[in-house]
């Protein structure tokens, strides 16, 4: 074993580095002031504000509370008697034609509800009836289909 052989036992410690000195120096590689060179930099991305300016074209439309199912549109039993003689039939049709319901709206469904009398036998076909019309249309001899 010679001089010019020996190691050490444990190596030199160095210092680690920071941003003032080593060899980053001056400005540590952020360049110069402002929002880029201060630490913990969180830019927002460009596109992120295009995205947010976009419009908002979620769910069904205009409003999310409006239901999917089309409005009935409701006759009453009383308009029903005043405009229809015994043994006709009240659909639809026949009442778009009598004027007791519009299809303007866009409405392709009605419902026959239980305000006034009725003293005629009937027959309802392709609407929807309640139970207190159901009541009076049975009563007074009526068929509903």
């Amino acid at each position: 074993m010679q001089l010019h052989n020996l190691k050490r036992k444990t190596p030199n410690k160095t210092s680690t580095q920071v941003g003032r000195g080593g060899t980053r120096g001056k400005t540590s590689g952020k360049g110069t002031k402002g929002q880029n060179a201060r630490a913990g930099r969180k830019k927002r991305p460009e596109i992120r504000d295009v995205i947010k300016r976009l419009p908002k074209l979620r769910g069904r439309g205009v409003s999310s509370l409006k239901s999917i199912q089309s409005k009935s549109v409701p006759v009453n039993l009383g308009d029903i008697n005043e405009y229809f003689s015994v043994g006709d039939t009240v659909s639809l049709e026949t009442l778009i034609a009598k004027g007791l319901a519009s299809s303007s709206s866009g409405n392709i469904a009605v419902k026959v509800l239980g305000g006034g009398n009725l003293d005629k036998k009937l027959t309802f076909k392709g609407c929807k009836v309640s139970e207190s019309a159901r009541a009076k249309i049975t009563s007074a001899g009526g068929v509903i289909e």
